[in-house]
């Protein structure tokens, strides 16, 4: 049983703050208290999310996103009852109450059945051109590019070993021996690396047909000039209570109109809004399939994750929306990689 008193709020904390608790805490959860220690509702990182996407804020008080009524249950019981309630509800951690609902103590499932927390494999793709940053692609490909003292990679790689993945799949093309080379089998990283050479280039998701035989769990693919904090297993336990198919990590993006925004019908000014701003979530590079999601990708020509996403979408199948609250940043234009490059001397990678 886990110390539920480093993870509660009150109904007024902010969803930055729940985020900093579930975090710092590594809990996997917030519990909203009133004063008198009672449970109101529980938080957990897929609450936060979901706010934003409907609007919510940082800023926004918990009670937003908060679950009301969530499972509870009485203290003192054997390990399998809770173990088994745990498994029924699909739930991940249990607040324990008294009579009264008053928070006594926290039960993790991982911590009753810690064989459940299986990790993911990874799968970079890394066989673009890097047409974009030339002519600094010119003598090297893309993920070798020096992004503080190490290569951009570098910074991929530890991140996933970070977030409890050690299996980790390379594709390339464009100058793969340097990449090989220096990476190698992944050991000195506390990795395992395998690699798959696109003898052409196949688009940002269609190397997946080459591996489609080792693929047989959900697997987490990750563009390789993508340097982001995301929770990958905040990820995956999202894409499962989801019931998706593909889950695609999104960032909010922010565009400013500098001018004002005349709204007509007909030939009639019906509202005028000065210097709107623009809210939209963008593709973050980053995606959580079903190892059959590969059957929809075709058995030859290129076939980018943009392609992969329509197709599902017309078949009807569930792409579910996971916004990154982290750091993130796509390395893909010169001033990116200049950026990255800053936000590794000031010590901003990494951080939220």
């Amino acid at each position: 049983m886990r110390d539920w008193r480093s993870v509660r709020l009150s109904p007024q904390d902010s969803l930055l703050k729940a985020m900093e608790v579930i975090n710092r805490f590594m809990l996997g959860i917030a519990l909203v208290v009133d004063d008198r220690e009672r449970l109101i509702g529980t938080v957990v990182d897929g609450d936060i999310r979901r706010a934003v996407l409907r609007g919510d804020t940082l800023q926004s008080p918990v009670e937003r996103a908060m679950k009301v009524n969530p499972v509870t249950a009485e203290i003192d019981q054997a390990s399998e009852v809770y173990l088994n309630l745990m498994l029924a509800r699909e739930i991940q951690q249990l607040p324990l109450v008294t009579e009264g609902n008053k928070v006594v103590g926290l039960v993790l499932l991982r911590d009753l059945h810690s064989e459940l927390a299986s990790g993911l494999k990874a799968v970079i793709m890394a066989g673009g051109l890097g047409t974009r940053l030339r002519p600094l692609t010119n003598a090297v490909p893309k993920p070798m590019l020096p992004v503080g003292d190490r290569p951009l990679m570098a910074h991929v790689l530890e991140r996933l070993r970070e977030g409890g993945i050690h299996e980790v799949v390379i594709t390339t093309h464009y100058k793969s021996e340097m990449i090989r080379e220096h990476f190698g089998e992944g050991s000195a990283l506390g990795l395992n690396i395998q690699y798959v050479n696109e003898e052409q280039r196949f688009g940002t998701i269609g190397g997946l047909r080459l591996i489609r035989e080792a693929l047989r769990e959900p697997f987490l693919v990750i563009n390789c000039d993508v340097l982001t904090s995301l929770d990958f297993g905040a990820m995956r336990v999202f894409h499962s209570q989801h019931a998706a198919e593909m889950t695609v990590a999104v960032r909010k993006h922010v565009l400013t109109v500098p001018y004002g925004v005349v709204s007509v019908k007909e030939e009639s000014v019906i509202s005028l809004e000065e210097k709107p701003l623009i809210q939209l979530f963008i593709n973050a590079g980053v995606y959580l399939l079903n190892p059959e999601v590969v059957g929809f990708i075709p058995d030859s020509g290129p076939f980018d994750a943009t392609d992969l996403i329509a197709k599902l979408i017309r078949e009807k199948r569930r792409v579910a929306a996971f916004p990154i609250l982290e750091y993130w940043m796509d390395v893909g234009q010169p001033t990116d990689y200049e950026q990255a490059n800053a936000d590794v001397r000031s010590g901003r990678i990494g951080d939220s």
